[in-house]
């Protein structure tokens, strides 16, 4: 279910994708200030679009008590603007979890990770009570697989996790000289389309050696602010 555009440009033109990242940001920012209090952190996600988010929630730190990040990077970006940052395990739960996919289709599953952030970011949206999901038109599909699955694996376990998915039909592809928040490494997965998010996420995690996979299926988003030419539309599933 989809509610008007919003953030249109006036002027005619087709927006940037900048400009799309700004916008759904800034509808972010709508979405959750009733939630905010003086009590409130809320979880922030890692990447460009998250940038944008975490830029504009700047101009309401007083508003909310801070933020959980799920990357150094955006812990950083985050206390850069005086926004104070909290461990997950002092605070149990957040609200609200912010934070954008590399794909996502109609059921609001995604894969997520292009960034090496996929495993804090899986483990904040697990401890969150809604998930914002914040993404430009180009990330919406019909059938999850065009963007390459990133999978975090124990370093030690790299070749064996690398045999386990060609035997489920993915091609690995050993991301060089990427090393996780976690210490890890990543292997992205190719050459395969998931039909099954929910059962192919839980089947790569079962495989020894895999801490995590970036199929967000078991826990997917709860609301898509998707970013198009005309402006940002508002989905539920």
């Amino acid at each position: 279910m989809g509610t008007a555009l919003r953030f249109t440009r006036q002027d005619g033109h087709d927006m940037t994708q900048d400009e799309l990242k700004r916008a759904v940001a800034a509808a972010a920012i709508e979405e959750i200030t009733p939630l905010l209090g003086r009590d409130t952190i809320i979880g922030v996600g890692t990447g460009s679009t998250a940038n944008f988010f975490v830029d504009l929630l700047a101009e309401h730190k007083h508003d909310f008590l801070g933020a959980v990040a799920s990357s150094e990077a955006t812990a950083k970006r985050l206390r850069d603007h005086g926004i104070d940052v909290y461990e997950l395990n002092h605070v149990g739960t957040v609200p609200v979890y912010v934070d954008g996919a590399d794909e996502i289709d109609a059921h609001f599953n995604m894969i997520k990770g292009g960034g090496a952030a996929l495993t804090r970011e899986k483990i904040v949206a697990a401890c969150a009570e809604r998930f914002v999901c914040i993404a430009d038109a180009s990330k919406r599909v019909d059938v999850l697989g065009g963007f390459p699955l990133p999978i975090e694996v124990i370093p030690m376990a790299r070749s064996y996790v690398a045999r386990e998915m060609v035997k489920l039909g993915i091609t690995p592809v050993y991301r060089d000289g990427v090393v996780t928040d976690n210490g890890n490494q990543i292997l992205d997965g190719y050459e395969c389309l998931f039909e099954d998010p929910r059962a192919m996420e839980q089947r790569l995690n079962n495989i020894v050696g895999v801490v995590t996979n970036g199929l967000f299926a078991q826990r997917g988003a709860d609301v898509l602010l998707l970013g198009t030419e005309h402006g940002v539309e508002r989905h539920t599933p």
